[in-house]
């Protein structure tokens, strides 16, 4: 289905650094579910986001889009690429990796506040995430503080188990804030199969534990457009990437991260 995109979805992203987009992905869920099973039995970076004894299964893995042929068949072959370039007001629009989070029934584990760009080597008022559902959430939605993109400081990476900082030394990030203590406005939205949300990659974010009798599959996407560049970080950045040879200030290189739109 094609999607159409509205001058207050692309205002809504620029002041809110969230917007939901019904049905971006409808016409490919069964295809991302294929996906996801092939994912989780043969994952590339799985991480440990549960400590013992905790209740459930939280699987958390991502760039997987080259060797997962249904990932790069619905990245490629829906709406995304264009839809991405509208909101972001982007000539081009490449692929920076994709991200599957599974949360399985009775998962009490939620997803930490945080922001996704000071773990990356990329950085750009023009970059955008996509969260896609593959099951029916309700309370297991994303969860985004509206207008956090815009704020002066980044937020600190940490890691999700230790809740450490991500990176080691004394960084000019601030604090992880509690959004619900601090009454900051939250965006979230029930989600059928397909929708997303559409988020900047400074926006904070995190989710619910999965307490329903259900499976919460997710798909994630993240692209970047014209003005994404290259930048280090104090640290070894998430995703890797080892090898890649870019520069500080590049853009980054088509041949590992392609162009999907433009």
């Amino acid at each position: 289905m094609a999607v159409r995109v509205t001058e207050e979805m692309k205002r809504a992203y620029r002041e809110d650094g969230a917007v939901f987009v019904k049905g971006l992905f409808a016409d490919w869920v069964d295809t991302l579910r294929e996906g996801v099973e092939k994912n989780m039995a043969a994952p590339t970076f799985q991480m440990v986001t549960m400590k013992p004894g905790e209740k459930g299964r939280f699987f958390d893995d991502y760039c997987n889009w080259q060797k997962v042929p249904e990932f790069e068949r619905a990245i490629f072959g829906s709406d995304a690429g264009r839809v991405a370039a509208e909101l972001m007001g982007s000539g081009k629009v490449q692929i920076f990796h994709d991200h599957v989070l599974v949360k399985e029934p009775g998962t009490n584990k939620p997803t930490p506040w945080h922001s996704d760009g000071p773990y990356y080597f990329v950085d750009g008022r023009q970059t955008i995430s996509f969260w896609v559902p593959l099951d029916p959430v309700k309370e297991a939605s994303l969860r985004c503080v509206a207008g956090s993109h815009l704020w002066e400081k980044e937020v600190m990476p940490t890691r999700w188990l230790s809740e450490a900082n991500f990176y080691p030394g004394d960084h000019d990030y601030m604090a992880v804030p509690d959004p619900e203590a601090e009454g900051m406005r939250i965006l979230e939205w029930q989600m059928e199969p397909g929708d997303a949300v559409a988020f900047n990659y400074r926006t904070l974010h995190g989710a619910r534990g999965n307490t329903s009798e259900n499976r919460r599959r997710a798909f994630s996407l993240r692209l970047v457009g014209d003005d994404a560049r290259y930048v280090e970080r104090p640290g070894p950045t998430s995703p890797p990437f080892p090898g890649h040879g870019m520069k500080p200030g590049e853009r980054l290189r088509e041949d590992w991260f392609p162009v999907i739109h433009g």
